[in-house]
């Protein structure tokens, strides 16, 4: 069997609207769940590479202070 894990969670959320996915980061996080860690994973990865250098310095800087 040949899952795709990234293809599969792309196609998950594919025309969520905002809330949708927004729930969908909460309970990932709020479960606590390790296997929930992929899929943040991918979602980080959408977002970085749609990113501003700005924005990517932002997110390194949140990433940095929350570290700490």
């Amino acid at each position: 069997m040949n899952l795709n894990l990234r293809h599969a969670i792309v196609e998950n959320l594919n025309g969520s609207d905002e809330e949708h996915i927004r729930a969908t980061i909460l309970d990932a996080i709020e479960s606590g769940e390790e296997k929930m860690l992929p899929g943040l994973g991918v979602l980080f990865e959408l977002m970085w590479d749609k990113s501003s250098n700005e924005e990517k310095e932002l997110v390194i800087s949140h990433i940095k202070a929350g570290l700490q």
